[in-house]
């Protein structure tokens, strides 16, 4: 799925330079718990968080995801953006809680590996 169909499916403002939105991300995860992140997440490309802080941006990073997603209209600040642009991580929000906009990804077979 591209990144570009997450922002669509999610309604989502995104905050990334629009080259990013053609990239191609196969799996995704959702938690607010950066530690969880590190130490069970594999080949995640999208994390889906309500945490807003640097930290989120520094994580996605380390775990080579390729975008972020704020859940319940929550938005980055200035700083998280100009991180992300710099790493070439797409950012982008949308007003779904968690549970919803996993669902939705899930039901539109993003992770489902096919």
């Amino acid at each position: 799925m591209k990144i570009c169909e997450i922002a669509q499916l999610l309604d989502a403002e995104v905050f990334s330079d629009p080259s990013l939105m053609n990239e191609e991300v196969h799996m995704a995860c959702g938690s607010d718990m950066m530690s969880d992140v590190l130490a069970f997440v594999k080949d995640q490309a999208v994390l889906l968080t309500g945490l807003v802080n640097p930290q989120v941006i520094r994580t996605a990073m380390m775990m080579d995801m390729r975008c972020v997603v704020f859940v319940r209209s929550k938005t980055p600040t200035p700083e998280m953006i100009a991180l992300a642009r710099e790493n070439n991580i797409a950012l982008m929000a949308t007003r779904m809680r968690m549970y919803e906009a996993c669902g939705t990804l899930y039901a539109n077979k993003l992770g489902h590996g096919d």
